[in-house]
């Protein structure tokens, strides 16, 4: 880890704080394979296969993250873009970004394409909720303009949350705010709205044109 990321290594939050992420985790994986089993067997068919006829190969895309503790850890993804596409100067995609596949603009409407993080969520690399698993580069970018970046790393990366629900590419210090918002707030009620709400967005297909 370099110098510019060592503030990184934080102090996870304490249990008594995050004693019930881990079995809502679980339980909601569980519950949601029982209950929509077949949804989901038509999602992990329909959209690879989509993925190869319409893009090509590969599939899935690893983004190399970091979560509670500073932790590396490869977050996947269903690919959304072309590849190499990550390999320029670091810049948020935007509505129309050449470097998004056909297959890929329905995915990031849906955001469909954070499904094959439930692996993260059952190895426990990451939550259903906390801040978004930016990627490494991303994360170097973002240390250098927001004073305590790493503050966010008390918990684990999450699927949705508080930033990625009401933020819109946003900047790293409005990011942190959000994200500590979270860490202040966090209890099983607010996991459980901002779940409610992320599906809401996901129904309307909105992930990709939300305003802050």
């Amino acid at each position: 880890m370099s110098e510019e990321t060592a503030e990184l290594i934080v102090a996870p939050a304490t249990w008594r704080k995050t004693w019930y992420k881990r079995p809502l985790d679980l339980s909601i994986l569980l519950f949601s394979h029982v209950l929509l089993l077949p949804l989901w067997l038509v999602l992990w068919t329909v959209i690879p296969l989509g993925i190869l006829l319409l893009d090509g190969r590969p599939i899935f895309f690893r983004k190399r993250a970091r979560t509670k503790g500073g932790v590396a850890f490869d977050a996947l993804k269903f690919r959304t873009m072309v590849p190499d596409s990550d390999s320029g100067p670091v810049v948020w995609t935007e509505e129309g970004d050449p470097r998004i596949t056909r297959m890929g603009r329905i995915l990031r409407k849906t955001a469909l394409d954070e499904l094959p993080q439930l692996y993260n969520i059952l190895k426990g690399e990451m939550s259903f909720v906390g801040p978004r698993a930016l990627s490494l580069r991303m994360i170097e970018h973002s240390v250098g303009i927001a004073p305590g970046f790493g503050q966010r790393f008390q918990v684990n990366a999450g699927l949705t949350g508080i930033g990625q629900v009401f933020g819109d590419r946003i900047e790293p210090v409005e990011r942190l705010e959000n994200d500590m918002e979270y860490i202040r707030r966090m209890s099983p009620w607010l996991d459980i709205k901002l779940l409610f709400l992320s599906v809401w967005v996901t129904l309307r297909g909105k992930w990709e044109s939300r305003k802050n």
